[in-house]
């Protein structure tokens, strides 16, 4: 027994070094700040999507979004009946075109034959906002139109 007691200190661990967590905290934050992205526009209008059996991904790189629905509830100073919104503002529906003719505008000039409209259009809204969107897209030559969609779940 006097033989275990003896090597008792001997045998103890030390102690954790901390002193590269300082190093691995500034590569973590390096990364996420140049890794993350940030939204070029915030939702300013409410946006429950429908559901679809076929979807498919954007390229982003070409595509402007146009969404449509009733103001959140921060912006209820605009009243209750729904709004399209494009980029950060809401805009009517005869700002459509040239708003859309602008953002093609500013797309390198191999990706302006392929620019998409994405349409992002809440559950609720009716389909007459929808159409006078499409007429305007319309006489704006913006003749490729993505109704985007949630993904349908199987039940």
């Amino acid at each position: 027994m006097s033989k275990f007691n003896k090597n008792k200190g001997k045998n103890e661990l030390p102690a954790i070094s901390t002193a590269s967590l300082p190093d691995i905290v500034f590569m973590l934050l390096f990364f996420f700040m140049v890794a993350t992205v940030m939204r070029d526009s915030s939702l300013m209008v409410e946006n429950s999507l429908p559901s679809a059996d076929q979807v498919e991904k954007l390229k982003k790189d070409r595509t402007a979004f146009i969404f449509a629905g009733k103001p959140s509830s921060q912006f209820t100073k605009f009243g209750d009946e729904p709004r399209i919104q494009f980029n950060d503002a809401f805009i009517d529906v005869d700002e459509v075109k040239p708003s859309v003719i602008a953002a093609q505008a500013e797309l390198d000039e191999a990706l302006q034959p392929k620019f998409v409209v994405g349409l992002k259009v809440d559950k609720e809204v009716h389909a007459g906002l929808v159409s006078d969107i499409k007429q305007e897209l319309r006489k704006a030559n913006t003749l490729k139109v993505m109704y985007i969609a949630n993904t349908k779940t199987e039940q």
